[in-house]
Order: C-alpha cells, then structure tokens, then sequence
C-alpha cells in the first residue's frame, strides 16, 4: 500500500530542545534538532531525490570553471534566478514535499521564504569551503533557514574579523536558522570527513530580493 507523503507530520518537539545561538557576538544561529522524525525523514530525503532535477554543482576557481561531485537543485518562486560563484541558476518549481517543508522552516523562522538551494552529499569526500550566504540577490536581513535530512556532518562558524568560532553538528530532521547580520560577520563551512557516512540532503531556504527579479 502506498504512504500518502502528507500523512506526516513534524514531530511535536519542545521549544526548549532548540540550542541557545551558538554565536557568541554578531549574530544569530539556533539549531533545532529531531523537527522531522526519523520516518518522514527517510520518506522526504527519496522524494527529494526522485522528484528534483538534480545537477553537478559548477562554480569558478582561480579563473576556471570547476564541475564538483556534489549535486544541486535550485527551487524557487518564478524569477528568483541566483547567481553564485559566477554561476547562474534559474529555479525549478515548487513540489508538494518542498512546499511541506518550506511551510516547517517558515513557521521556525516566522518568515516567508520564496526560493530553496539544495545540495545533494552524496558521502564524506564531499563539503562546502568557507563561504557566507551573501550574494547581492538575497534579502539582507531576512533569515536563512538550513534544513538536513540523513548523513550527519560538522558545519562550522568563523567570524570574518575576530579569531572566534563555533560549531554544530546537523543531525537527520534538523534545522539551523541563521538570522541578520550572521552573514556579514561569519563564515560557515561543511567539512569534509574519512568516516563513513550516508549520503545527505541539504536545503537552505532563501529570500530573493524582488527588485532583483
């Protein structure tokens, strides 16, 4: 018999669970663990993967035009057309199990997104270098919503002018909500690990500026 993908729901966690921001100045990120349960993250994580059209990532490095391992999807209202590493990238359309997602991350949040980066890890060998999410398209003080589901891994915080860090490990079913100015102040990083892990599905829920569309 066929499971309707709908007849979950996030699991009725405790606001308390939700770990203090873990920056320690000049910014904001909350990491929610267990919203989705284990089921509905397995149910989510091969919807996601069937129902998107997925590619390698390409960005430029020193000048070339570098084609990663790692896959992605970029989701979006219409128009929301993204721009990173010197690549652009025009959306694919909402499906229902994003859509369900997204109203999660915005209920977290209290903030409506309109487009959704997705990153497909498909083992250890595979992570994201130092970057902030600050590309000239996306809203300054809107809040970015990152949600996981399978392998764990580190991400990790450092300031961009101070010597201070920070770390979190995202679990299967969580979400890291970082709010203004985090992305002025901080870099973030997926490192990248020899331990056996599963693949993992990664969605940083955005605010593209209208007036850039």
């Amino acid at each position: 018999m066929q499971t309707n993908l709908f007849d979950f729901t996030p699991s009725e966690h405790d606001v308390s669970t939700a770990v203090a921001n873990l920056l320690p100045k000049d910014g904001s990120a909350t990491y929610i663990p267990n919203v989705f349960d284990p089921g509905s993250c397995s149910t989510l994580f091969a919807s996601l993967r069937e129902a998107l059209n997925w590619q390698q990532d390409q960005l430029f490095m020193f000048g070339k035009l570098i084609t990663t391992k790692r896959e992605v999807a970029w989701v979006g209202d219409a128009g929301c057309s993204y721009t990173y590493s010197g690549v652009k990238k025009f959306p694919q359309a909402w499906t229902p199990e994003l859509l369900h997602i997204k109203h999660t991350a915005e209920a977290l949040a209290d903030h409506t997104f309109n487009s959704c980066l997705l990153n497909l890890y498909h083992d250890g060998d595979q992570g994201m270098g130092w970057h902030s999410d600050d590309e000239v398209e996306l809203e300054t003080n809107a809040p970015i919503a990152s949600v996981s589901f399978g392998g764990e891994r580190k991400f990790l915080f450092k300031h961009k002018f101070e010597k201070l860090g920070a770390s979190v490990v995202l679990e299967n079913g969580s979400v890291l909500l970082m709010h203004a100015p985090t992305q002025a102040f901080w870099q973030h990083s997926l490192t990248k690990t020899k331990r056996i892990v599963l693949p993992r599905i990664n969605l940083t829920f955005r605010t593209i500026r209208h007036e850039q569309q």
